[in-house]
């Protein structure tokens, strides 16, 4: 309570109170950077069955039957399946969906 009186008197004083505005570092992206492909990669769990996990492949990415059961799978044997490669901000849509069903989806960039 006594700084802030000390200000108050400062201001009543005449003084002003000079406060720092915060350092905002804006990390801007190149245009080639977000247009470099990008994978989306489902990871495998333990809780979801397969027939749910190959449901959403084909509702997320509109696989047919074949090509979602080949991924779940790959999921489920590997750990891990790379389901679209692309723009990042698709692949982004894309992982944010797959959060939506539950699975755990990560992205990266193919260098």
């Amino acid at each position: 309570m006594s700084r802030l009186r000390r200000d108050d008197e400062a201001m009543s004083a005449g003084g002003t109170a000079v406060e720092e505005a915060p350092v905002i570092e804006k990390s801007e992206s190149t245009k080639s950077e977000t247009e470099l492909p990008w994978n989306v990669i489902v990871h495998n769990d333990p809780v979801n069955l397969m027939s749910y996990v190959t449901m959403v492949f084909q509702r997320v990415f509109g696989y047919p039957r074949d090509k979602a059961e080949k991924h779940m799978l790959e999921v489920h044997n590997n750990g891990r399946s790379i389901l679209w490669s692309g723009v990042r901000e698709r692949a982004e849509l894309y992982v944010q969906q797959l959060h939506g069903y539950l699975l755990l989806a990560t992205i990266e960039k193919i260098v």
